[in-house]
């Protein structure tokens, strides 16, 4: 088969019709295709802006989760997601927690963070004895730039240096720190940072000329954000569990309860598990309202391996007479600006929630992601997780 040159230039028909023409879809696929185009044109020419190479559209299921209470008050959550059992999963938390004082969210902190990596000749104790002259520079001198972020609460936070060069010949680090409101802030931060590495290397050759002036790796965000965190938690007394249906003696769920969360803490292999149930509900909060839930998840992930093995995002706070269970995840989303302000559907769902802040998507996104791990850790310890998942696609498959 011949490489296609200049794919990209092609309209959408003329780019069917030469995937057709290498026999990679017939004529029946190309119906199906067009058919999932959106009927709007505009909607479409939106969708081929949006990212390369379009032929159409890939639906998944808008869904809404009803009733979840957070922190008093009623959500109705939005949720795209294919997998059959996560929107039940979540109304059935939802149901049951309402009754039980609802989900209790809180935002630890806002810190998003991105980095420069550089190559320098001099000695850390040079870089570090220059640093805070260093830092005041660079936030002076990137002010245009921060200054629509600062007057929304936003902008520089910190910058702090990094010294690799025990694990790598003369690397060096600037850490910076970033607060952006309710936008996610990537470009914000990633401009920030590009205009701080040209400042930097300009300043460390003036300042000391007799070292060859600085390399720039790279200069791009950390979708790493462990001080961008919130925190979910229900609680009930423990005899109110026994109001769970195929729960005989509520003292006996909360002790394999918390046993199946003891081994998602102690066993990386199913750990993985146990997260990816949290991050059934997040991630179809995340799709709705058109974030990334890529890097939610990729810094998820590496929070859950923080103490230097893969554990639990979840752990358990109970005693005799209180069942609570505590969710803590890293979270770094927006309400403004890029797709979640492009997007109709993005627009709507956050229309659905109240028009939250970014604050206030991480906790309700947080709230689904408990809703969720709380009802698989729920059917895996009572009737199993295959009659919940049967039961729903069996109905998928009438």
């Amino acid at each position: 088969m011949d490489p296609i040159e200049g794919f990209s230039r092609l309209t959408a028909d003329e780019k069917l019709s030469r995937l057709a023409a290498d026999g990679l879809i017939g004529r029946e696929d190309l119906e199906l295709i067009r058919s999932f185009r959106h009927q709007d044109p505009a909607i479409f020419s939106f969708f081929e802006k949006m990212t390369e190479n379009v032929v159409t559209g890939y639906h998944l299921p808008y869904s809404v989760a009803p009733n979840f209470l957070i922190n008093g008050r009623t959500y109705h959550v939005p949720m795209v997601t294919e997998e059959s059992s996560v929107v039940a999963a979540a109304s059935w938390s939802a149901k049951f927690w309402r009754s039980h004082g609802g989900f209790h969210t809180r935002v630890i902190d806002e810190i998003k963070l991105g980095q420069i990596h550089f190559t320098w000749e001099g000695t850390y104790d040079q870089l570090f004895a220059y640093l805070p002259i260093l830092v005041d520079t660079l936030s002076d001198k990137i002010r245009p730039l921060t200054a629509r972020m600062e007057s929304r609460g936003g902008g520089l936070a910190g910058i702090e240096l990094i010294d690799f060069t025990d694990k790598a010949e003369n690397l060096y680090q600037l850490r910076a720190s970033f607060r952006t409101a309710d936008a996610m802030g990537a470009n914000f931060i990633n401009t920030c940072l590009e205009a701080m590495s040209e400042i930097l290397k300009a300043e460390l050759a003036g300042r000391f000329p007799e070292i060859p002036e600085p390399e720039i790796i790279m200069s791009i965000l950390s979708n790493y954000t462990p001080d961008c965190l919130v925190t979910c938690s229900v609680e009930c007394p423990v005899e109110a569990l026994s109001e769970i249906r195929g729960v005989e003696n509520p003292h006996e769920f909360a002790r394999r309860f918390a046993l199946a969360v003891r081994i998602a803490q102690l066993d990386p292999y199913r750990a993985v598990t146990h997260n990816k149930g949290v991050y059934n509900g997040i991630d179809s909060v995340v799709l709705a309202t058109a974030n990334d839930f890529r890097a939610v998840e990729a810094g998820g992930h590496a929070f859950a391996s923080r103490a230097g093995r893969y554990s639990s995002l979840t752990h358990m706070e109970s005693d005799e007479s209180t069942f609570r269970y505590v969710l803590t995840v890293p979270m770094a989303v927006g309400t403004v600006g890029g797709l979640t302000s492009a997007h109709p559907l993005a627009r709507l769902s956050l229309r659905i929630l109240g028009e939250p802040s970014a604050t206030g998507l991480m906790q309700i996104a947080a709230a689904a992601g408990m809703a969720n791990n709380f009802s698989a850790i729920k059917a895996l310890t009572t009737k199993g997780i295959q009659e919940g998942h049967m039961r729903l696609h069996k109905r998928k498959s009438h």
